[in-house]
């Protein structure tokens, strides 16, 4: 029985396909009834599921191609992010940013809206250049970056085809170091929200919601050195998991030692498994304007939920313009959680993290544990029915559409 990382969804599909080819993939999408692209099967959710044909990427062939004149490159869809990032830093390159996972496929990720840290720092999707994918008639579609409606289909789910290579954003290869920091009292960093933020390349707060501290902060920085205390917080005396008890050989270097940039953006070791495995998460990206609000929301509500809780993240991701992305027109703050794999108990908490989140404009990730179904998501985006339209029009005898697509995008 084929299940995702976690254990948590078994795949409903009728049939497993691995093609080598695209032109196997092609034949494959054009006799199907159904069927949608399985990825790294790191989401939570039937989001990568079907009740006809899946065909896994990974199968696909390899390749890596960069273009140093246009600062791009061209990879398979199915590659993780992992092996591209030692392949770009061997040839010079380097991503501008990572997701604290390197073991998730390029393509899933970035149909997602699945994102690192930053400030200044978009989504995964925000680099995506160009895509190649798979329509629903078996034919082959290109989409570069200032297409019409080349922002639909970036964030699109697996909707409108299956994707077989994307075309990325690259910049020379450079150096992170990773300073870790504990008890950093939340009003504390409430009140210095902006300056913590922007303290470093890539900032992640660790929490409980009920302590009233943030019990470790993460900085990962580009250059410079890093101050013996943050807002009073003192700096780490050793090397840490955000998960009590965690082998702390999973996570990427800390200790303010500079290395490569593809060994620190991460939070885990590509060679190790993540986190714990056994798990679930649920994960809400709220426009920055909003965020003491929505910090207040969790803290009040912390005590309903925290048997529940292995960890919280919170980290700023940059505005974009593709049409489905939780940074939609807007910086957001995203506000992770890390629960235990109780399926029933974590799915009854979230209609109230719901209703307080989504009343100040909070997104769900796609690929994580959420309870909204389409009419409470249209109104949190402005081109959800220029995306719906776009689907119809792409597909419209729905070949892509599955029970999640109808659930969360009315798509039927």
């Amino acid at each position: 029985m084929l299940t995702n990382w976690s254990g948590n969804h078994r795949f409903a599909a009728a049939r497993l396909h691995r093609p080598t080819t695209v032109e196997e993939l092609q034949t494959i999408v054009a006799g199907a009834d159904r069927v949608h692209a399985l990825g790294s099967r790191h989401s939570f959710t039937d989001v990568a599921d079907t009740p006809g044909d899946l065909v896994a990427t990974d199968t696909l062939p390899e390749e890596i191609e960069v273009d140093a004149g246009r600062r791009e490159v061209r990879v398979s869809g199915g590659l993780t992010y992992g092996r591209l990032a030692v392949a770009l830093h061997t040839r010079g390159w380097a991503l501008a940013t990572m997701a604290s996972l390197p073991h998730i496929s390029v393509a899933g990720a970035v149909a997602t809206g699945t994102h690192g840290s930053g400030d200044r720092t978009g989504s995964l999707a925000s680099a995506v250049t160009g895509l190649e994918l798979v329509t629903a008639d078996g034919s082959l579609r290109t989409v570069r970056r200032g297409d019409p409606d080349a922002d639909g289909h970036v964030v699109a789910l697996g909707a409108l085809g299956v994707t077989t290579h994307v075309t990325l954003d690259i910049e020379p290869s450079y150096e992170i170091r990773q300073d870790l920091y504990t008890d950093l009292p939340w009003d504390v960093a409430s009140e210095h929200l902006d300056e913590l933020t922007g303290s470093a390349d890539s900032v992640s707060l660790f929490t409980d919601w009920a302590s009233g501290r943030i019990a470790q902060v993460w900085l990962k920085s580009r250059a410079g050195t890093s101050p013996t205390e943050l807002f009073g917080a003192p700096a780490a005396t050793g090397t840490l998991h955000m998960l009590v008890g965690a082998d702390v050989a999973a996570v990427t270097e800390q200790g303010g030692l500079p290395g490569p940039w593809h060994e620190r953006l991460p939070h885990f070791r590509m060679d190790f498994t993540p986190s714990r495995g056994e798990e679930l998460q649920s994960e809400y990206l709220v426009p920055r304007a909003h965020a003491a609000a929505a910090f207040e929301a969790l803290r009040s509500l912390a005590g309903t939920f925290a048997p529940l809780l292995q960890v919280s993240e919170v980290r700023t991701v940059a505005a974009d313009r593709l049409w489905l992305s939780g940074a939609y027109g807007t910086d957001v703050i995203a506000l992770h959680f890390t629960w235990v794999r109780d399926v029933a108990a974590v799915y009854a908490v979230l209609p109230a993290i719901e209703e307080g989140l989504l009343a100040l404009g909070a997104r769900p990730h796609w690929g994580k544990c959420f309870a909204a179904t389409a009419s409470e998501l249209r109104p949190l985006y402005p081109r959800f029915d220029d995306f719906r339209d776009l689907a119809l029009r792409s597909d419209p005898d729905g070949v892509f559409h599955s029970h999640f697509l109808a659930r969360t995008l009315d798509l039927r």
